[in-house]
């Protein structure tokens, strides 16, 4: 069976959708085309502000840019370069966006368990009779120093309850925000299937700031789930497979 469920690749038009939703805005980092008069705006209200490729996965290729007292630091993998001006910083950056779109997204100061960043991975995926659920939660921990912490970056796949266990988090707090992760998994469902047919799965790359809210940093219309088979744990990965199955998706 072929593989049936929908791909978006601009991450630019999945965020415009979930804009339209006046309940999902509060949970989206500000984000801009990247353009010089853009790149002004965001650093004039942001001291963190993430620079990513509109296409691509898994973490390659994003900078983070630090605004300092006096100029800018960007931040790729673990490569750091200063810039005393925003002219010298535009001109650096330009240099990846010729070749194809680039992003500006508002940095969120990620929760830490154990001392490493963490965000969350929801895994969203649709019945065959048409009915979203959330299928998995569990948790991407950076390695330290590092700019994102997905898996090919050097992150490693937590456990959703023990992370937040690690992170401070006591079980009843974690339970509230396990049923309001899911019930926004199902609601972005919902919203990309107003905008396209044929959606069967989604990946939200969710942070929880230190206060405790979920920002969407993304969705994933083919999210990676192979790493899933290196937890001990071999439940999360069955659970995905049984349901990615029934669109033609064994891996």
């Amino acid at each position: 069976m072929r593989y049936t469920s929908s791909t978006v690749g601009s991450k630019w038009t999945k965020t415009k959708w979930l804009l339209e939703r006046r309940d999902f805005q509060k949970h989206i980092p500000q984000t801009l085309l990247f353009n010089k008069r853009n790149l002004t705006t965001m650093l004039a209200s942001h001291s963190v502000v993430y620079f990513k490729p509109t296409t691509g996965s898994g973490g390659v290729n994003i900078i983070r840019i630090n605004k300092q007292s006096r100029g800018y630091q960007t931040q790729s993998n673990s490569v750091k370069a200063d810039y005393p001006t925003l002219d010298q910083l535009f001109d650096n950056l330009k240099q990846y966006s010729a070749r194809r779109p680039y992003l500006l997204q508002k940095g969120i100061a990620l929760a830490k368990a154990n001392g490493r960043p963490f965000d969350i991975r929801v895994m969203v995926q649709k019945t065959n009779e048409g009915k979203w659920v959330s299928t998995a939660l569990f948790t991407k921990i950076g390695q330290p120093g590092k700019v994102a912490t997905n898996y090919n970056q050097g992150g490693k796949l937590g456990y959703f309850r023990s992370t937040l266990s690690d992170a401070g988090y006591h079980e009843a707090s974690i339970q509230r925000k396990e049923a309001k992760l899911k019930q926004l998994g199902v609601s972005v469902g919902h919203c990309f299937d107003r905008h396209s047919k044929g959606f069967r799965e989604l990946g939200l790359d969710v942070a929880l700031d230190s206060e405790g809210k979920p920002w969407i940093l993304e969705v994933n219309t083919k999210p990676q789930i192979f790493p899933l088979k290196n937890l001990k744990d071999k439940g999360l990965y069955r659970r995905i497979v049984s349901f990615a199955e029934q669109y033609g998706r064994r891996k």
